[in-house]
């Protein structure tokens, strides 16, 4: 843990209380609901607000404290916005050129054409912003942003003012870009479908305040937060692509030492390039598609069934359904299922079972 902080805002109708260390690689989601304070908190570490009484450090080096404030412009980072907000007399390429040529050579860890290949902008560099849709235009925004060579990177809600189709266009760039750099990222988000697909950490802010963090996988299955409890709860597992080629249209995986079976269609949906075997990918899948038995049953249409250990039964928010959450080698799986079926089978804590799942898709 590398970055650490802790802010305190008080504000009318507003207060933001977060103490937090965080990761320094991978992808840091700050999620929640509109007003939480994931911006209010982003704009504290960028240096943007400038907080008596915060804390921060990055990697050892100080960047608030009681006695010291770097401000932003001296701060190694790169920011994303909302909105791309681009220089509309510049072309493309003299907008990512604005940050460049502000690095000394010495200083720049990325390099113009790297950005450039990197998010495919070769053919807009002599284009002007309006002549660009709005995916395009946010990813020469991400692009100038890296051009800074910054050692962080903050993302607020890169795709928030796109439509459907240009998020589906960006997310497979922000994909590569986190597989790509080495480079961490704080990305603040309200959808749960991009932080499974881009984050690896969480911080739950409610009302201002942080009411989990940790890696996403466990999150999303804490019985103790909402994740677990909506009638969207999901499980997010990772897994080894063993064969791309399985046969009937089908691609084999391996999820903690046992085979699973997916289509060849949904093993890499939108990404910039094939996953390769021995990749590791995410699949997630709804806790609603989990079927359990006490025994493999013979002749059936499900091709996936796992062995799995009980750990733990939940009350769900449907009073006919409970939640069952699973020990699958040492990753966490949930099965929402009838009350009257876990009576039937006499599920209890600690019982060997078989996941026969109906339904998976892949991430990344």
């Amino acid at each position: 843990m590398s970055l650490r902080m802790n802010f305190q805002v008080r504000r009318s109708e507003f207060c933001l209380k977060a103490a937090l260390e965080l990761p320094d690689q991978g992808v840091t989601a700050l999620f929640g609901r509109s007003g939480s304070g994931k911006t209010t908190l982003l704009r504290c570490i960028a240096g943007l607000e400038a907080l008596p009484g915060g804390m921060l450090t990055f990697q050892g080096q100080v960047w608030q404290s009681a006695t010291q404030f770097v401000p932003v412009h001296q701060r190694p980072i790169g920011y994303v916005f909302q909105e791309a907000s681009l220089f509309p007399h510049l072309t493309i390429a003299q907008n990512l050129q604005y940050g460049f040529k502000r690095i000394a050579a010495a200083d720049r860890r990325i390099g113009f054409d790297e950005v450039v290949a990197l998010l495919s902008l070769q053919d807009f560099l002599a284009r002007y912003p309006d002549q660009l849709s709005g995916g395009q235009r946010q990813r020469v925004s991400i692009g100038r942003a890296l051009l800074t060579s910054p050692r962080l990177l903050l993302m607020d809600e890169p795709m928030a003012s796109l439509d459907v189709t240009s998020k589906q266009e960006i997310l497979p760039y922000l994909e590569r870009l986190t597989e790509e750099l080495q480079l961490p990222i704080i990305y603040v988000s309200h959808s749960v479908d991009e932080v499974m697909r881009l984050a690896d950490y969480m911080v739950l802010l409610d009302q201002g305040e942080v009411r989990a963090q940790g890696e996403l996988q466990a999150l999303l299955t804490d019985h103790q937060l909402p994740f677990a409890r909506s009638e969207q709860a999901v499980s997010l597992l990772k897994a080894r692509l063993i064969d791309a080629h399985a046969g009937d249209g089908l691609a084999g995986l391996q999820l903690e030492q046992q085979p699973l079976l997916i289509s060849q269609t949904h093993l890499s949906p939108g990404r910039l390039s094939p996953i390769t075997p021995g990749a590791t990918v995410r699949v997630t899948v709804m806790a609603r598609d989990v079927v359990l038995a006490r025994q493999i049953p013979e002749a059936i249409s499900l091709l996936n069934a796992l062995s799995v250990r009980v750990l733990a039964l939940d009350a769900d928010l449907d009073k006919s359904q409970v939640l069952v959450h699973l020990q699958l080698g040492e990753q966490a799986l949930m099965a929402r299922i009838s009350k009257r079926s876990a009576a039937l089978l006499q599920l209890q804590p600690g019982q060997q079972v078989y996941a026969l799942i109906k339904g998976v898709a892949v991430n990344s």
